[in-house]
This record gives C-alpha cells, sequence and structure tokens, in this order.
C-alpha cells in the first residue's frame, strides 16, 4: 500500500505521456483524477496506521551506494511527519488535477499537461518520504524539472520562455547551497541517512549545525523565490503555489537537525 502512494502518480503520468493519444482527453481526466485520488485515500489510511496506530515503517527497495565510506539505500521512511505532509499535498494535487479538467479545456495538449503534473506530484511524494538526503535530492530535483515544464508549457510564448528560465536559474542556486549543505552533513556525520543525522545531531558543536542549516535553508528558500514568474500568462500562476509546499516539507525536515539542548563540541 504504502508504495502503491509514491508509485500511482508516476502511473498516471506514463499513461498521460506515453498513451494519451489513444486514450483521448476524457480518459486521460479521468485516469489522472481518479489515481490521485485514490493515492489520497490511501495516505489517509497511512496517516491512520502510522500515528493513531503508531506504526511507523521503512520500506527499503535496494540498495543505491555501497562503499566503505557511503552506504545508501533506495528506501522510504513513513513516520508521523512524513503521512502528516502526505495529506495537504496529495489534496492539493487533487484539486490542481481537478480545477484543471475545466482551466485546461481549450488547450490542444492537455495530455502532456496531465502527464507534468502527475509526474510533479510523484516527485514530490519522493521528496517527503525520502528516507535519507541524497533520495531526498532526485525528488528535489525532479520538482525542479518539472516547474520547468509547467512553466515552459506554452512554449511559444516570450513570457512562458523567460520565466521558465528564471526558474531554472534560481533552482541552480539553491541546488548550489543545498549542495554544500550535503557535503557538510557528509563531512561531519559521515552519512546522508536521516535516522543517523539526527541521532548523532545533540552531540554535534552547535555552530557547525547552525551553519549546516542555513545552507540548507538558502538551497530552499531559493524554491520559492519565484523571480519573474508573475509576468507570466495568468494560466500559470496557480502552479506557483506548488513552491509553498516546497518550502513547508524541506523546512520540516531540516528542522530535526536542530538540536541545541544537549550539545557537546568536537
Amino acid at each position: 500500500m504504502y508504495l502503491s502512494i509514491i508509485f500511482f502518480p508516476f502511473l498516471a503520468a506514463i499513461f498521460s505521456g506515453f498513451f494519451g493519444r489513444g486514450l483521448g482527453v476524457k480518459g486521460v481526466h479521468i485516469i489522472n483524477v481518479l489515481l490521485i485520488f485514490i493515492t489520497t485515500l490511501l495516505s489517509l489510511i497511512a496517516f491512520y496506521e502510522v500515528i493513531l496506530c503508531n506504526s511507523p515503517l521503512t520500506v527499503e527497495l535496494f540498495t543505491w551506494i555501497s562503499s566503505d565510506y557511503l552506504k545508501i539505500s533506495w528506501s522510504f521512511y513513513f513516520d508521523e511527519l512524513t503521512v502528516s505532509m502526505l495529506i495537504p499535498v496529495l489534496i492539493v494535487s487533487l484539486l490542481v488535477h481537478i480545477y484543471s479538467v475545466g482551466y485546461m479545456g481549450e488547450d490542444p495538449h492537455q495530455q502532456r499537461f496531465f502527464s507534468y503534473i502527475s509526474l510533479f506530484t510523484g516527485l514530490m511524494l519522493i521528496l517527503i518520504t525520502g528516507n535519507n538526503f541524497l533520495v531526498l535530492f532526485i525528488g528535489w530535483e525532479g520538482v525542479g524539472v518539472c516547474s520547468y515544464l509547467l512553466v515552459h508549457f506554452w512554449y511559444t510564448r516570450v513570457a512562458a520562455i523567460k520565466s521558465a528560465m528564471n526558474a531554472m536559474f534560481t533552482n541552480r542556486v539553491g541546488d548550489y547551497f543545498l549542495t554544500l549543505g550535503f557535503f557538510a552533513l557528509f563531512f561531519t556525520f559521515g552519512s546522508l541517512d536521516f535516522a543517523t543525522i539526527f541521532s548523532l545531531a545533540p552531540y554535534i558543536n552547535t555552530n557547525i549545525i547552525t551553519f549546516i542549516s542555513i545552507l540548507l535553508l538558502l538551497g530552499a528558500g531559493a524554491k520559492s523565490a519565484q523571480i519573474g514568474h508573475t509576468k507570466a500568462h495568468m494560466k500559470l500562476k496557480y502552479i506557483s503555489y506548488w513552491n509553498f509546499i516546497w518550502t513547508l516539507i524541506y523546512a520540516e525536515k531540516i528542522s530535526n537537525i536542530l538540536k541545541s539542548d544537549n550539545t557537546v563540541t568536537i
């Protein structure tokens, strides 16, 4: 069930992107809205199991990187924070899909648009549920690419092209600080796994923790800068609401690192 929460939006994106012509506009609408709706229902079940029944769990698919210095697994962690973020993200995604059915009604490329927003949703779920910073970074970069694709959707319009380029440039600035933060995390903790970092954080110098948190916060802040997006076409404006969700998700993740009560200087 938990993997279905992550993979259903990708399934919707595949159907829309590769089989959109055969399914037709109405078929794409039904499949995308239905799969996102089912995913939202599954997130409510996950909320009940994880929070109300106190049953957090980790789903590990395979080992991604294995070396003497670094071990990274492609895994997802469902705890109280994760499932509490799944619900608002998926509800907003469901509303965006339903809204797009009518709002994009006159556009001749609706299949491509729905493929983008479903892919956007799936990558955001990877960002939320990733069990380490590297998996989180995959979702993070994917969300940035989808942001570019959505803003650049009307590629024949100069305003859309300029806004897409501004979005990509702003994301690259954020990625610079984010990558520095990851290197600082690995240098300090010897791992990029959330559980390892959060368990060792109380014993690390407060100044180091603050420095790392600032780097990560600067990376997250670049996602919501929205430089130059306000001049894009009116149809692009509602896409920017996603950026507030990105920053909220990432701020919740890095807030767990800020441990200052029992610090030991090393």
